[in-house]
């Protein structure tokens, strides 16, 4: 049997990956030394549970967990991202991802998943990790852009307007979230739509993996498309008929809470891990915050950042 093995490109995890052939088939083999439970266990026990609703996503082909290493499955090298950007009309194409999220909202939860020997229960989303997540901008964005002595006192300001906006959260967590749900994370396989990265699914808000879509940083869609695509979900989702302005409530909470998270982990990459290509999207990602903060329930978070946070001078980022 004839065996070649390639590395290829990775993401913002301390994952790796290789393509392996074997007899013109091939697989991916995904070595992870850092949060293998999640990276290589959480993951295999996700794909499964995509694949047994009917979507696509890798299967397990052989597990070397004690050698930090699985063998899963290949779908191929043509992503959505790389299909969709140049393309000029996208709406079309992206109401394909929003019935895809409809279907992954469709997905009855299981206290506890087998994977072999090991047993996964999918984590919820709470207030402490909502926190955690968007603590990110402030541990890492405004530590390279604030004195240290004004950090604390601006952090403790923000944090304290950020709870009482995160509690004005209409829908209940109780919805199969892929958490990372964007164009780089969806392959084309066969005219099919497949689904990678999903080792940080979680159960949340049914609007988070919709953000995620919309509001994605490394794409800018207009904001007529972005208007469309979230009306299509409404009108295609079961919350057809709740109030659109609940559902855009919770959409924009989550887009700030994400994309703040977001600022604080691109910012980590290139001080930390030296990956500083990631620096070319905070400029949007900005906007998409100012953007959605224009909603009158970030009407005393807008003074604070207007007061500690001049939006020019932090998109600088000298210190960077």
């Amino acid at each position: 049997m004839n065996y070649k093995i390639k590395k290829i490109s990775g993401d913002a995890s301390f994952r790796e990956f290789y393509r392996l052939k074997k007899n013109n088939k091939t697989s991916i083999v995904i070595s992870a030394k850092k949060d293998k439970y999640k990276n290589l266990i959480v993951y295999s026990a996700v794909n499964n549970i995509l694949n047994s609703n009917k979507i696509h996503a890798p299967r397990l082909i052989s597990n070397h967990y004690s050698n930090n290493m699985i063998e899963i499955s290949d779908l191929g090298e043509n992503s959505f991202y790389d299909f969709i950007i140049s393309r000029k009309n996208k709406s079309n194409e992206y109401k394909s991802l929003i019935k895809l999220i409809i279907k992954l909202q469709k997905i009855k939860i299981k206290k506890i998943y087998k994977i072999g020997n090991f047993k996964v229960k999918l984590s919820k989303y709470s207030y402490s990790l909502l926190h955690k997540e968007s603590d990110l901008f402030f541990d890492w964005y405004l530590k390279y852009s604030l004195k240290k002595k004004k950090l604390s006192k601006i952090k403790r300001l923000l944090k304290t307007e950020l709870n009482k906006v995160y509690k004005k959260l209409h829908f209940k967590n109780d919805i199969f979230v892929h958490r990372d749900f964007h164009a780089s994370n969806i392959m084309l396989n066969k005219k099919k739509l497949g689904v990678i990265d999903s080792q940080d699914a979680i159960i949340g808000n049914p609007l988070y993996d919709v953000v995620s879509l919309i509001d994605d940083v490394r794409i800018k869609l207009s904001r007529d498309l972005q208007n469309n695509l979230f009306n299509f979900y409404y009108k295609n989702s079961k919350y057809k008929k709740k109030k659109i302005e609940k559902l855009k409530n919770d959409f924009d909470i989550l887009s700030v809470q994400r994309n703040l998270k977001i600022l604080g982990i691109f910012v980590r990459l290139s001080k930390r891990d030296n990956k500083h290509n990631y620096l070319k999207y905070l400029p949007y990602t900005w906007l998409l915050i100012e953007r959605r903060m224009k909603n009158p329930i970030f009407t005393k978070l807008n003074i604070l950042f207007k007061k500690y946070l001049p939006l020019k001078k932090l998109k600088k980022l000298k210190r960077i």
